[in-house]
């Protein structure tokens, strides 16, 4: 099964909420400051990461595609 990095560049969030209609199961707003955190991920001067697998793709790639910020990104892993 393929794998991918799911990338959040958090600093830059706007808390819209896209990413956790899209994915509910990675995402969660956080209410001290009201952006968007993604679930399972390590942080690294700001950047948030975590690895996914084929099962997340589609509703996390919804979830990129509809952050008005473009703060998402996923990286297919070598096999």
């Amino acid at each position: 099964m393929r794998k991918f990095r799911l990338i959040q560049y958090r600093e830059n969030c706007i808390g819209c909420n896209a990413c956790f209609e899209a994915a509910p199961e990675r995402w969660r707003m956080s209410k001290s400051d009201g952006k968007c955190t993604l679930v399972g991920g390590t942080q690294k001067k700001g950047i948030y990461t975590n690895i996914i697998s084929e099962i997340e793709l589609e509703e996390n790639k919804l979830a990129a595609a509809n952050c008005p910020v473009n703060i998402i990104k996923i990286v297919e892993l070598g096999r």
